[in-house]
């Protein structure tokens, strides 16, 4: 089932500001926190400086920006990432199965170290992560690979899944760009990131599911 969205809806469901949940998963880890707090702290000295040096009066502003980076920028970063997924035209909402899903591991990080016989060696850190690919009876099919967590123990094969296509294309004829994937059996999210307003989208689910449940829908723009 694929039913077109219009673009008021398309920005209700990918808002240009970060959401909660976006802000959450752009703060990152302790690590990028300690670079967000480095960048702070260098930006801030050299901007003190300039600033007792010229007496700008209109470094201050850049100056106390600087200071609170490390709190604003996971919004940055959230609001950059939105503002691409909204660069598309149209959109539509998708519903479809889950046709599998495996568990792999990718590395996340490598560090350069030497052994007991002094020898350059190459650490990975590795990060387990699920895939789980769906699909719909037109042959259209998607894997999203996201970080595994203990949610995606309730996840089986032939679950209805949910998400936002967007497309250049009016007809949505072809899908450029995917949401994270909703299983509202579970309650389960599946995704590299959270484009979307999760209310929002799930009350779009439960509206979409109680008005067309098996039928075909029409062309008609929500």
């Amino acid at each position: 089932m694929l039913i077109p969205l219009t673009r008021q809806t398309f920005e209700e469901l990918v808002p240009a500001v970060a959401t909660s949940d976006q802000y959450q998963h752009c703060w990152g880890k302790p690590s990028q926190l300690l670079r967000r707090l480095l960048i702070s702290a260098v930006g801030t000295l050299v901007l003190a400086v300039l600033e007792l040096a010229t007496h700008a009066q209109i470094l201050l502003i850049p100056l106390v920006m600087f200071a609170l980076y490390w709190l604003w920028g996971p919004i940055f970063e959230a609001s950059l990432k939105n503002r691409q997924f909204r660069q598309y035209p149209h959109c539509g909402f998708w519903q479809g199965k889950v046709l599998d899903y495996y568990i792999s591991e990718a590395v996340t990080n490598e560090q350069e170290s030497v052994n007991d016989r002094g020898e350059l060696i190459l650490i990975e850190s590795l990060e387990r992560r699920i895939n789980v690919e769906v699909g719909d009876k037109t042959g259209f099919t998607m894997k999203i690979q996201a970080p595994l967590n203990r949610t995606h123990k309730r996840l089986h094969r032939g679950q209805v899944a949910v998400m936002l296509v967007t497309s250049y294309m009016e007809d949505l004829s072809t899908i450029n760009e995917t949401s994270d994937i909703y299983i509202p059996s579970q309650n389960i999210w599946v995704g590299e990131y959270p484009y979307l307003r999760r209310d929002a989208f799930m009350e779009l689910t439960r509206q979409m599911r109680s008005r067309y449940g098996r039928t075909k829908p029409r062309s008609r723009r929500y």
